[in-house]
């Protein structure tokens, strides 16, 4: 998840958030309506935001979609997920982009216009227990879904998460510093705080938000060899496990508060 100063946005659902919280591991349906498809653009070139040459990273295909996926299309069980918003708080900076892949080397990107976030396949695919989500930096990007799609994606899974478990030798847990030491390039940043609010996402806005989901397929492959090596599989399987609720905690109020320490901050 990357973000951008900006202007304020819708406030969080807060009936959802407190029903997350109180009440249960189930999260609280939706009544999407018809599935609807969505209008898209489809773009092909070059990732901008690397810098080195890689089999891997040549000229992945990018579809930009406005509003929703497409009712037909499938992204096998599992998908990797990022997201791009107006700052760095989700109950006041609102979502701009949730970018998605399969691994495949190709990338999805769902702008949204303000205060339309329907977006029923979308949804759909989001709270399907089958596939699994994968993420950097989850916390964030769970939180900044559920409060503006009113969904909670579960299964997760974090490349963050999984390498502060399983690299305990260094402290670069980045996405830049998984690409680097794991698969062996580098992503520029050049786009990270530009404004993704706009009415127009440019090439290499949409080259940027693509390179955040495009490696975590194979960035998992690594971390999970590593953290079966290190018996250490264990302990992030339950940490993925709590993460949705890691984020609704930080919706309702608790995200600067260590709730299992002996003296927590306030």
């Amino acid at each position: 998840m990357r973000w951008a100063g900006g202007t304020t946005g819708v406030l969080a659902d807060k009936e959802y958030i407190l029903a997350f919280v109180s009440a249960s591991p189930s999260l609280k349906e939706h009544e999407d309506g018809m599935s609807l498809d969505a209008p898209q653009e489809k773009l092909s070139y070059g990732l901008a935001s690397l810098t080195k040459d890689s089999s891997m990273i040549n000229k992945p295909p990018i579809t930009l979609h406005h509003g929703d996926i497409p009712s037909d299309l499938v992204f096998g069980d599992s998908v990797a997920i990022d997201t791009e918003s107006m700052g760095l708080n989700p109950l006041r900076d609102r979502l701009c982009v949730v970018q998605l892949s399969s691994g495949d080397g190709t990338a999805h990107l769902v702008q949204f216009a303000k205060g339309a976030y329907d977006a029923p396949n979308l949804k759909k695919m989001l709270r399907d227990p089958s596939i699994t989500k994968l993420f950097h930096f989850a916390r964030a990007d769970l939180a900044m879904i559920a409060c503006y799609l009113g969904v909670m994606p579960e299964p997760a899974y974090c490349t963050k998460v999984a390498s502060l478990l399983a690299r305990t030798f260094c402290d670069r847990h980045g996405l830049k510093d998984l690409c680097r030491d794991l698969l062996g390039f580098e992503l520029a940043k050049e786009q990270q705080t530009s404004d993704w609010g706009a009415a127009t996402l440019t090439p290499e806005q949409q080259s940027y938000a693509a390179s955040d989901v495009l490696y975590l397929h194979k960035l998992r492959e690594k971390l999970d060899a590593m953290l079966v090596r290190e018996k250490r599989d264990h302990l992030a399987r339950a940490a993925f496990a709590f993460l949705p609720t890691r984020a609704a905690l930080d919706l309702a109020g608790w995200e600067n508060v260590d709730i299992f320490a002996h003296k927590p901050s306030r």
